[in-house]
């Protein structure tokens, strides 16, 4: 992976596979790059459909850097961290694809940044706000700490350490997410007028409602794949309704780039 150093000296280590048409894939919560995006084929089936591909490793997971203080994450940082890695690469437009966390900042990144050009909103739903308390009580945070996984009561909590460890993530610096600001402010939906795919599983119950999000968005369409929120990634569907969102409203494999119409 290639890597730059982002706003506050940070390292952010992200893959680039392909030409064409740009797209950034901002993966979730304890995954990485690999985990949402390569494994389910989402990457292949971009490449192969003519785009150029850029997807990153969040702060805190992955190659990137992995800071333990909560305060390296607050105030926006990972939504700072997409917008200077199309500033690295000076991007002029881009398409922007995010899977739960990585869809909770893809949608601030929208609602700030011109450039984005067409949104995928994936494993997320509602107001697009965690739907977990964070600060320095978290009960994610806390399960996430723990010494013994058996002491955790909290299913989601616990379903989430499992991740976690099944991930090899640092638990530390996850943790330190929680107990940030981290995707915790209000989404400036007046401001996400590109045309955007809600995609959710269709058994996921972690998630706020798919349908109320869409319905925020004037340009928006709902897609329900087979799954919950750790598995829908993998149903074929899923990258199949990416790609074909993209060819209808991304930027054009054929010639210049465009803004799409809905």
């Amino acid at each position: 992976m290639d890597r730059f150093v982002s706003f506050d000296g940070t390292p952010i280590a992200y893959l680039e596979r392909g030409s064409g048409p740009a797209v950034l894939l901002l993966h979730g919560f304890a995954a990485d790059h690999r985990i949402n995006w390569v494994r389910p084929g989402v990457i292949d089936a971009l490449v192969g459909a003519g785009r150029r591909v850029i997807a990153t490793d969040a702060r805190g997971h992955g190659a990137s850097g992995k800071p333990h203080d909560p305060a390296a994450y607050a105030n926006g940082a990972m939504v700072r961290d997409a917008r200077a890695l199309l500033d690295h690469l000076a991007l002029e437009s881009v398409d922007l694809a995010g899977y739960s966390m990585g869809g909770m900042v893809s949608a601030r990144v929208a609602a700030a940044d011109r450039r984005v050009r067409s949104l995928v909103l994936a494993g997320v739903g509602g107001d697009l706000i965690p739907p977990r308390r964070g600060g320095a009580e978290s009960p994610l945070a806390k399960a996430l700490l723990a010494d013994d996984p058996a002491t955790i009561s909290n299913p989601t909590a616990k379903a989430f350490r499992v991740f976690a460890q099944a991930t090899g993530a640092d638990r530390v610096a996850l943790a330190a997410i929680e107990r940030s600001d981290a995707l915790r402010s209000a989404v400036d939906f007046d401001a996400i007028t590109m045309p955007t795919l809600v995609v959710a599983g269709a058994g996921d119950v972690l998630i706020q409602p798919p349908q109320a999000l869409a319905e925020r968005l004037p340009r928006a369409r709902l897609r329900l794949v087979a799954g919950d929120h750790l598995s829908a990634v993998n149903d074929p569907v899923f990258a199949a309704a990416i790609v074909e969102f993209l060819e209808e409203h991304g930027g054009a494999v054929a010639g210049g780039d465009r803004r799409a119409s809905a």
